[in-house]
């Protein structure tokens, strides 16, 4: 067990291993925890995974995940996961319980599911991997991590303002498998790991994590506007007839810059990646603990029926 105490919902909780450790307990669950490294929160899942334990459980937001995944995709020992981070977009795919001790129970009484995993230039995803604005904000939301206060959400707020005049449109080519290159200008572009869903209320959910595709969104006329009507076009289940994103689907997606690098946002960890970016799907990849189907109740003993005379 791994526990990144600075993730988003563990912060300013001093005892949250110990929390941690009591719902997994109390759950039937006996687990050993990797202490804190000097060399960070890799290191510590590195020695985690070099103890060939069945299951690795990871308590922390969708960056934590992502970095296990990384270190697991392709092997028989499983991922955990504890949500403690501020989106939990993959728990939430996942129907993990976003509350601690729920979300241990689920752990002690789950089943193992294959999951896909996505990648650009090597470096793992397991939701999205965003270009443009939203990446640039990725930055300022890294340097804000683990403070706490009105300040630093300011800042964040002024950095997402300035954005919107600040970040110029990108010039990319973009080539879906093995298809023709389109030339784009667009400020905002993500890649999903499998498509998102489109219904009431379904705000960035996705229906399967193991359809074995990439999905690739194209913000049209990006900017503050845009977003208003997005999240109202996701909230009401309208969002793809409204014109405001292109979408396309394929297992491989190529893209190209003049620039030498581009600010890339994996599950939220901001990277520099010299382009080209090629975007690869690995299906089945990753075997995760996800929430058991209920028990069925086990059937009714009768007596045994007499043999005709």
């Amino acid at each position: 067990m791994v526990i990144n105490a600075a993730s988003g919902t563990a912060l300013g909780r001093d005892t949250i291993e110990a929390e941690v450790t009591r719902h997994l307990a109390a759950a039937g669950v006996e687990a050993v925890l990797v202490p804190d490294h000097a060399e960070g929160l890799l290191a510590r899942l590195d020695e985690a995974v070099a103890m060939g334990a069945e299951a690795v459980v990871v308590g922390g937001g969708d960056g934590s995940i992502m970095a296990a995944a990384e270190r697991l995709m392709g092997k028989d020992a499983a991922l955990g996961i504890l949500p403690l981070g501020t989106m939990n977009m993959l728990a939430k795919d996942l129907g993990i319980p976003l509350e601690l001790e729920a979300a241990a129970a689920a752990l002690a009484h789950g089943t193992i599911r294959a999951i896909d995993v996505a990648d650009v230039n090597g470096h793992v995803f397991l939701c999205s991997s965003v270009l443009g604005s939203p990446s640039w904000l990725g930055r300022h939301r890294e340097r804000g991590r683990g403070k706490r206060g009105l300040r630093p959400r300011l800042i964040f707020a002024l950095a997402a303002l300035r954005s919107e005049w600040r970040h110029r449109p990108m010039r990319l080519s973009v080539r879906l498998g093995a298809g023709r290159t389109v030339r784009l200008w667009t400020r905002a572009l993500a890649v999903a790991n499998n498509r998102y869903a489109e219904g009431f209320n379904l705000m960035m959910t996705r229906p399967r994590l193991d359809a074995g595709e990439l999905a690739l969104y194209v913000a049209r006329r990006y900017g503050a506007w845009w977003w208003v009507k997005m999240m109202a076009g996701m909230f009401l289940g309208t969002w793809r007839g409204s014109r405001l994103v292109q979408e396309r689907a394929a297992q491989e997606v190529t893209i190209g810059s003049a620039r030498t690098a581009i600010r890339v946002m994996n599950d939220g960890e901001a990277l520099l990646i010299a382009p080209p970016l090629i975007y690869r799907i690995h299906p089945g990849a990753l075997r995760v603990i996800v929430p058991g189907p209920p028990a069925e109740d086990p059937p009714a003993e009768t007596d045994p029926v007499p043999p005709p005379a």
